[in-house]
């Protein structure tokens, strides 16, 4: 039995793989997904069989799916695509806490676990269960922060506490104290301490970095409940669970160094809160430079008339919900025989894949779709490159000025284009607090104002 069980783990194992493989790309993610659901369906009965619960435990057990998933369909349902960055940091809470409670079960009733019994816990399961439950404390509180962020029901700019670093490395410093200590003695005071630690690290991590960084947390923290998941997973002797973990550990921590990466700054800088609550200073002085302001009737001509245009979208799109609109004046400009096409940059938006997801939603063709390095060279012969909502993104001073914060970031190259339109509320200053030496280039217009109000008008002159 025990070989069998191993072998359906191993086929989990194997689908969660071609899952996240499947997920890369949009036009077979929705594959991707499915595989993932047959490999958890599969791991799921393997381990109600190999547990054999008493027909008490195996109705509270079917009681428990059946709530859970009940609540995971109706929330898959009602959820707007815009929600999709608050809802992943909500699931990632849930990871954590629940690892914190397999933890707590396992050091009151080891026996049932198959650990020992209480107060001669094997060591090694000792270590398990506080690493996994410090690391799912942090995750739930982390997560729970990223939460309230994304979902505007707490401030997006940095909350910078004084001797932040210093209050956080003591933090840590007293988790491996407690943690050491809960091997030694398998004292239940020092589990609870590392509990309590970890979820005040937790938000004292999470507190600092800014709205614009949430791509990475969000990403960082499917790091954290992987890692959590795995630990529980060997508490358990659970070699699903351990596959499971380890795959999404491993996957979220590669996705938030490319996403460091495309943002060229350090992994440890963002996870330390570090970046976004520092103030930032252009290395330009655009004081005495002037805009060039549009209309949606100048937008119109200029793009009804071109050969080629490109669409860079940004977070100023999701806050607007604009992909609706957006999709509409792109299917009016290839009426007009207009070759239009979809630049996404891997850090735009406030989750990786935030713009794929929304365009996804509101039927943009997957092949009209392209990412960085497959598009920036088409900037040059465009007509028109249409900015809708990008900031930093877009900004020529990541390229050509050697002073800016954000030098060496890679770019979307939508000044090369013949015209550039740009939409945003106002003039401000993106997460890099910075201004975008593009609104002042002679080939930038300006069209200020909610990105959706003003696709809208753009499609109505196109009509017109």
């Amino acid at each position: 039995m025990s070989n069998i069980a191993a072998f359906l783990y191993l086929v989990s194992g194997v689908l969660f793989i071609l899952a996240l493989r499947g997920l890369s790309h949009p036009a077979t993610s929705r594959r991707g997904n499915l595989y993932g659901m047959v490999g958890m369906g599969i791991a799921i009965a393997t381990t109600l069989v190999l547990a054999t619960p008493s027909f008490g435990g195996l109705a509270l057990i079917i009681l428990g799916l059946a709530i859970g998933g009940g609540a995971g369909a109706h929330i898959a349902r009602v959820i707007p695509m815009t929600s999709m960055p608050q809802l992943v940091a909500g699931f990632h809470s849930l990871v954590g806490l629940a690892a914190v409670l397999v933890a707590a079960a396992a050091l009151y009733t080891p026996s049932s676990f198959g650990i020992g019994a209480i107060g001669l816990i094997h060591r090694e399961a000792r270590i398990e269960m506080a690493i996994g439950a410090a690391i799912g404390a942090l995750t739930f509180t982390g997560s729970i922060i990223a939460f309230l962020k994304l979902d505007g029901r707490m401030s997006g700019k940095p909350i910078l506490l004084p001797n932040r670093h210093v209050i956080n490395s003591a933090l840590l410093a007293l988790i491996v104290f407690f943690i050491i200590g809960l091997t030694v003695s398998e004292s239940h005071f020092d589990f609870w301490a590392i509990v309590a630690l970890a979820l005040a690290l937790g938000v004292l991590l999470i507190v600092p970095i800014g709205g614009a960084d949430m791509p990475v947390v969000v990403s960082m923290l499917n790091s954290y409940s992987g890692w959590a998941a795995a630990g529980i997973g060997f508490t358990l002797g659970n070699l699903a669970l351990i596959i499971t973990g380890a795959l999404v550990g491993s996957s979220g921590a590669i996705l938030s160094y490319i996403m460091c990466k495309g943002m060229n700054r350090s992994f440890i800088s963002v996870i330390l809160g570090g970046f976004g609550g520092e103030a930032a200073s252009s290395g330009a002085d655009n004081s005495d430079k002037t805009v060039k302001l549009g209309s949606a009737e100048d937008a119109a001509y200029l793009m009804a008339n071109a050969s080629k245009v490109i669409i860079v979208p940004g977070y100023g799109m999701a806050v607007a919900q604009a992909q609706h609109a957006l999709r509409e004046m792109a299917d009016k400009l290839k009426a007009n025989g207009v070759d239009v096409k979809y630049a996404i940059h891997p850090v735009a938006g406030r989750m990786p894949g935030h713009m794929n997801v929304l365009l996804a939603e509101a039927n943009v063709p997957y092949d009209e779709v392209f990412e960085l390095e497959d598009i920036n060279s088409e900037f040059a012969q465009a007509d028109v490159a249409y900015v809708i909502g990008a900031n930093d993104v877009t900004n020529p001073a990541a390229r050509d000025d050697k002073t800016s914060p954000i030098y060496g970031m890679p770019i979307l190259d939508v000044d090369r284009a013949k015209t550039c339109l740009f939409v945003k509320r106002s003039l401000g200053s993106g997460y890099a607090g910075i201004d975008n030496t593009l609104f002042y280039k002679d080939g930038t217009m300006m069209l200020l104002g909610d990105a959706k109000k003003v696709t809208e008008e753009i499609v109505k002159a196109v009509n017109e």
